[in-house]
C-alpha cells in the first residue's frame, strides 16, 4: 500500500521548535523505530560557531549547552560547503574522543548517524543530525524517507528564523531612524547578547533553560531599551543628573519598549512566534529589582522573570564597565564587587550574578574583543 505523507504530522504548527521536533520524532518512529535521537545545531556565521539548539533523544543523554567552531571540523565543514549528507555507519571505529561531543556520542552508544546541512536562501543556519543504536542503521531507502523530514524541518526552521530576524532588524530600523546609534553602540548591542548568553548558560540547570532557550535570550536580549526610542536627547543624551521629571521620563522607555515590541510582533503577524514571551519579558522587566524596589511594575522576587533577571545583570555589568559621558569604565573586578553588593541588598538575583562571576575571564574577553568606538 502506498504511504501517505500528511506534512502537518511530520512537523506541527504549534509549540517551540523543540515540542515540534519531539512530535515529529515520534511520528517518525512508528516507521523507522531506529531512530534514536534528532537533533538540530544552529550555525552562527559571526563568530564561526555551531550551537547545541533543539533535540529530541529517545536513549541516551542530550548533550546540552555546547559550542564548537565550524572551521575546526573538517567533515562539516566540507558539508557545510558541497550541501552532501554524510552517513557513518559504524560511529566506534570513525570517531576518537577528540572533542566534548565526540566523547558524548561514544557514550551514548550511538553506533550510526546520518547528518546533513541545512541552508535559508543559500546561507547555511546548521546541522541536522540523526542518530541510531544500531549499527548501518542509514540505508539509502532510509536515507531517502529522511530527506522528506529534514526539508519539512528546513523550511519550518528557517521561517522561524526569518520571522526572528524580521522582528530584530526592525528594532535596529527603529532605533537608527531614532538616531540612537550614538547611545547604544552595535558594541553594547553584541555585547549584551554575550553576556546574557554567558549567564543563561551557567543557569540553565536551576532556571531550566533548553539551548533553544539560551539562544533567544541572547538573540533578544539587545532589544531590553529598545524603547528609549521615544525618549528625547536632551533627556537621553543629558551627560548630567536627571530632574525628577527627565528621570520620570526617561523611566517610561521601558513601558514604550513593551509596546513597540508587541506592536511589531502584530503588524508582521508573529505574535505567536515561539519564546516571543522572552522577548516581551525582558523588555519589560529588565529594570524590576527582587526587593519591588524597581521598576515600572515594582515586581518583586519570583514575579520578576527569570530572562529579565539574566538581562538586568547583564545591563548593570555593561554600564559599570563602560565608558560613559559621565563616568570612565569601572575594572571588571570592581564591577562584580558592586552586583554582589547589590545582591546582599537583595536587588540582583545572586544566582546570575555568580554565574557572571565565574565566567569572569570570558566577560573581559568580551569587554577586550567588542569596545566602544571613540
Amino acid at each position: 500500500m502506498e504511504q501517505h505523507f500528511h506534512p502537518e504530522h511530520l512537523w506541527p504548527e504549534r509549540g517551540t521548535a523543540a515540542e515540534r521536533l519531539t512530535r515529529m520524532h515520534n511520528h517518525l518512529k512508528q516507521t523507522m523505530p531506529q531512530i534514536d535521537r534528532v537533533a538540530f545545531a544552529l550555525y552562527d556565521a559571526g563568530d564561526d560557531m555551531l550551537k547545541t539548539f533543539i533535540n529530541s533523544t529517545h536513549r541516551g543523554t542530550a548533550i546540552q549547552a555546547y559550542q564548537y567552531p565550524l572551521s575546526h571540523s573538517e567533515s562539516l565543514s566540507s558539508l557545510a560547503h558541497t550541501g552532501y549528507c554524510r552517513v557513518v555507519d559504524d560511529i566506534r571505529s570513525s570517531f576518537g574522543p577528540h572533542t566534548r561531543h565526540s566523547q558524548w556520542l561514544l557514550d551514548q552508544d550511538y553506533l550510526s548517524s546520518f547528518t546533513l546541512p541545512l541552508y535559508d536562501e543559500q546561507q547555511l543556519i546548521g546541522f541536522l543530525f540523526f542518530d541510531s543504536c544500531q549499527a548501518a542503521a542509514f540505508t539509502p531507502k532510509v536515507q531517502r524517507d529522511l530527506l522528506l523530514y529534514s526539508n519539512l524541518i528546513n523550511m519550518a526552521i528557517s521561517a522561524e528564523l526569518r520571522a526572528i530576524r524580521t522582528v530584530l532588524n526592525s528594532a535596529r530600523v527603529a532605533r537608527e531612524f531614532a538616531h540612537l546609534r550614538d547611545f547604544e553602540t552595535g558594541a553594547h548591542l553584541e555585547r549584551m547578547a554575550r553576556y546574557s548568553r554567558l549567564i543563561a548558560i551557567e543557569v540553565r540547570e536551576a532556571f531550566e533553560l533548553t539551548d533553544e532557550q539560551i539562544e533567544h535570550i541572547a538573540l533578544f536580549a539587545p532589544l531590553h531599551d529598545v524603547g528609549k526610542i521615544g525618549i528625547p536627547d536632551r533627556v537621553l543624551l543629558k551627560p548630567g543628573p536627571l530632574d525628577a521629571g527627565e528621570w520620570q521620563l526617561m523611566r517610561s522607555h521601558v513601558e514604550k519598549g513593551e509596546l513597540l515590541i508587541r506592536k511589531i510582533l502584530g503588524d508582521f503577524g508573529v505574535e505567536h512566534l515561539p519564546d516571543s514571551d522572552i522577548m516581551l519579558n525582558l523588555v519589560a522587566c529588565h529594570h524590576e529589582f527582587l526587593d519591588g524596589s524597581g521598576y515600572p511594575r515594582g515586581l518583586k522576587g519570583e514575579a520578576i522573570p527569570k530572562v529579565a533577571r539574566i538581562v538586568t545583570v547583564a545591563d548593570i555589568f555593561d554600564a559599570l564597565t563602560s565608558k560613559r559621558p559621565y563616568k570612565t569604565p569601572w575594572p571588571i573586578t570592581q564591577a562584580l564587587e558592586e552586583l554582589e553588593r547589590m545582591v546582599a541588598l537583595g536587588k540582583l538575583d545572586p544566582l546570575c550574578v555568580a554565574a557572571l562571576k565565574r565566567r569572569g575571564q570570558e566577560a573581559q574577553d568580551i569587554i577586550l574583543g567588542f569596545p566602544d568606538g571613540d
